[in-house]
């Protein structure tokens, strides 16, 4: 079985030991984290390996996960190649969405592969997390002699492992932005929008919820362009040109966020075909002199 250390153990990083030592996939060694205390505390969890007191301490390992936060995972990879534990053929990776395995390139320099496995997961809670990672998708990306290793590792704790391009990881990771973090924001906007026009929030979130939920299903269901509904799929121009207006007397910044996402929806809504073509045309119109006023 080989052997993994682990360079910031926290709840990605637990999650995935747990979850590999449970299927016996990887024998977990040596766990490294700002305090010894933290380290006991993730080696308690795993239920396996010890604490170390720093990068320098560590023994030789098949594997490094480096699962720090997104913001020193160069640093702490930098460390390992300075402390010269790299042996050729050990596999290097961390589970980072939005940075590419290429910026730990260096590590090639002592032989060893490198490479990216992002859990699509949100993990508040790493025994939680550990019970529901089955049919969890994972993205990939990196050398090839370390995917090799890491996408059976994977699939044997359940993931649903794909590939991204290493050129364009900061755009995959846009889009889990915009799926996960950004659908949040537009809510807060449509309760805001809500709540100006007379309902308390917790009736607004009561209103929005049914809407919210119909159109999710549909969207997964149907795909974005059969999913679009309302005037813009209508092609109802007038109403668009209504509520630019009153958004843009009331909060400028609302009503340019209308704008935009309303010219996505137009491009669903040629797709879609419902729509009148001299209708989207007006709505075309109608948009370009919301961004000129």
């Amino acid at each position: 079985m080989k052997t993994l250390n682990i360079v910031g153990c926290g709840k990605v990083g637990r999650t995935l030991a747990r979850l590999w030592t449970e299927a016996h996939v990887f024998r977990v060694q040596e766990v490294v984290n700002r305090t010894e205390e933290s380290a006991e505390g993730a080696v308690n969890f795993i239920g396996t390996g010890r604490a170390a007191p720093s990068v320098e301490a560590m023994s030789p390992a098949d594997l490094w996960l480096v699962a720090t936060t997104d913001g020193v995972i160069v640093a702490a990879c930098r460390r390992l190649f300075q402390a010269r534990k790299l042996r050729p053929g050990d596999i290097v990776f961390h589970p980072s969405g939005a940075l590419p395995s290429s910026e730990c390139a260096f590590l090639r320099e002592q032989g060893a592969a490198v490479a990216s496995v992002h859990p699509v997961k949100t993990v508040p809670d790493p025994k939680a997390a550990v019970a529901t990672f089955a049919g969890t998708y994972c993205a990939m990306e990196g050398d090839a002699a370390a995917l090799s290793v890491l996408r059976p590792a994977f699939e044997a704790i359940g993931a649903r492992v794909f590939h991204v391009e290493t050129t364009h990881k900061v755009i995959y990771h846009a889009a889990s932005v915009f799926a996960c973090n950004y659908l949040t924001a537009l809510m807060e906007v449509a309760l805001s929008c809500y709540e100006k026009a007379g309902l308390p929030r917790e009736q607004a979130l009561k209103v929005a919820e049914p809407l919210t939920r119909e159109t999710v299903e549909n969207l997964f269901r149907l795909g974005p362009v059969e999913a679009l509904t309302g005037p813009v799929a209508r092609g109802d121009a007038a109403t668009v040109e209504r509520q630019l207006q009153a958004l843009s007397a009331w909060r400028g910044e609302v009503a340019e966020l209308y704008r935009r996402l309303a010219g996505v929806a137009v491009v669903l809504a040629e797709r879609k075909g419902a729509a009148e073509p001299e209708a989207l045309t007006r709505l075309q119109e109608v948009l370009r002199v919301g961004a000129s006023g």
